[in-house]
């Protein structure tokens, strides 16, 4: 009964986490892909949103993969604080 408590958060958060983080995935491609043409770019900000909103993992990933983003520093720290504060959220879920 207890292990049941504890599964509908942490089923709920992960989901959110796949379905933003492959979002967030195919955003980051989508503006590569308008860098490389030279057509208008996505805002950082909306990129930074949908990391906030649970798409950091696919936000790093498409920064290693598509190689996007990943050389300007300020925009890793702001992303690198996201996750932590994601990862401390899933730790609180896991652990109340």
């Amino acid at each position: 009964m207890v292990a049941a408590r504890y599964r509908q958060p942490v089923d709920w958060y992960m989901g959110v986490l796949i379905m933003m983080g492959l979002a967030t995935f195919v955003v980051f491609w989508l503006d590569k892909r308008r860098a490389v043409r030279g057509d208008r770019r996505i805002p950082e900000r909306t990129l930074h949103a949908l990391e906030l909103l649970g798409g950091w993992a696919g936000a790093i990933a498409a920064m290693m993969l598509v190689r996007h983003k990943n050389r300007k520093a300020s925009y890793w720290i702001v992303t690198a604080m996201i996750a932590a504060v994601h990862m401390s959220v899933a730790a609180w879920i896991v652990i109340r």
